[in-house]
Parts: C-alpha cells; structure tokens; sequence
C-alpha cells in the first residue's frame, strides 16, 4: 500500500485549453497498467480543446456545474455526483458554464504509447455560446 499525502497543482497547458484550468495528477500510468487519473478544475469559461481518447474517458463531476459536447451539438449540463462516459473516439470538449466553476476526475485508460488521447483545435467562442444557450445559460 502507498499513501500519496498531496499532489501540486499544474496549470493546464495553453495549447490544450482555454482559460483558466488546473491540474492535479491522481494517477499517472505505470506499465504495465495504463490509468490515467487528474482532478482537472475549471474557472468560469474555461474548457478543453476538442478531443478524442482511443479508449474512451470517464468524466466524474465534484464540484459546480459544467458542461461536455460533442461534435454532432449534443451537449449535457453536468453538476456534482455526475458522471459522463465519452466512447473511444469521439471528439468532445468539456468546461465550466460562463459563470460556474466545475471540477471533474477525468479517468483514461490509455495503451502502450501512452493515454490515447488525440487533442484538435479550441472550441470556439462562438461554439462555446451555443453551448450555453442550448442549455439554458446566458
């Protein structure tokens, strides 16, 4: 058995996110297991570029309120105790609402070369708006 006490909080890369989003690794993988793990905290209108994972990725809300979409328009309001599992593949962003902040436990198994997760462009303002909209906000 390990306790691991603390991990130090990374802000998230510019060239992956938009806003302000941080980052606390709860577990990297160690061959031969292929887990990632991070509690990953959004500011308001903070979010992810569009991405994909090989093997798919379980987002677990904790705090506030947020929202994850899809390439196709679909987009879910998440909120603490919820969980989202996007399928291996498919391209997605996740973030705060305009005037929330969320945090989420993103779990990925990844393969041999790493998490498989494959990372595209930002989503846009005008995307993000109609995200919003879609889901009641602003």
């Amino acid at each position: 058995m390990e306790l691991i006490t603390s991990t130090p909080t990374a802000k998230a890369p510019a060239e992956r996110f938009t806003g302000d989003v941080y980052l606390n690794m709860i577990e990297a993988p160690v061959p031969p297991a292929h887990l990632a793990c991070a509690l990953v905290r959004f500011t308001p209108g903070a979010r992810t570029n569009w991405h994909s994972h090989a093997n798919g990725q379980t987002l677990h809300i904790t705090d506030g309120v947020g929202l994850v979409g899809t390439r196709d328009g679909h987009v879910v309001r998440v909120s603490a105790g919820q969980t989202v599992k996007c399928p291996a593949g498919e391209e997605h962003w996740h973030g705060g609402t305009d005037t929330t902040l969320m945090a989420h436990i993103a779990m990925v198994v990844g393969d041999a070369d790493g998490d498989g997760t494959t990372w595209l462009e930002p989503v846009t303002d005008g995307q993000y708006t109609h995200a919003l909209s879609s889901q009641g906000e602003s």
